[in-house]
């Protein structure tokens, strides 16, 4: 009887011990794929971990005004395959900074070139979906008939916008936005 009691012991001891270690496994693995499918890196002093969201953004977490902190010069596929990131943002700024500001219960955008120039408010129509323009199941900004930015990823903090979105940058090559939440 004891010698029952002492091998059921260790069975269950062996079998609690395999099942830890398989959860570890898992988390190790998964969390390997988080970090190796976000693309890390500093701009301006601020620390990015940029990964494309998956499923629908809430509408509302665009809402605010955001502070332009870098703009790549290529797209989001680009950003993610470059060793170097840090060294293909640009700023045209060079007194103040731009800054974007949506209200999102209105849908419309006004982006602010180095704080002196007063734009108008730009219409959009927010969309998780097919984008037109990049053929991927994404959230999306349609602006006018025919311009689409994508919204790679928002958080309370910070913003990835992927398109032309400012003038200012559009003729450069400059698609991808980092911002930062001013408010």
């Amino acid at each position: 009887m004891k010698l029952l009691k002492i091998s059921l012991a260790l069975f269950i001891g062996f079998l609690l011990t395999s099942c830890i270690v398989s959860t570890a496994t898992k988390i190790v693995t998964t969390t390997a794929k988080i970090g190796y499918s976000a693309v890390k890196g500093t701009v301006k002093g601020v620390g990015w971990a940029v990964k494309k969201a998956d499923g629908k953004i809430n509408e509302d977490r665009i809402d605010g005004t955001w502070k332009v902190v870098g703009v790549y010069n290529g797209t989001y596929a680009q950003f993610s395959q470059d060793s170097n990131p840090e060294n293909n943002f640009k700023s045209s700024c060079s007194e103040g900074f731009e800054v974007i500001e949506f209200k999102s219960n209105r849908e419309k955008f006004k982006p602010i070139h180095c704080q002196s120039e007063d734009e108008d408010w730009v219409k959009y129509k927010y969309n998780f979906g097919k984008n037109p323009l990049t053929k991927e199941k994404e959230n999306y900004l349609k602006i006018n008939t025919s311009n689409y930015i994508s919204i790679i990823d928002v958080t309370n903090k910070t913003m990835v916008l992927e398109g032309n979105l400012m003038q200012s940058y559009a003729f450069s090559g400059g698609k991808l936005y980092l911002f930062e939440k001013v408010d």
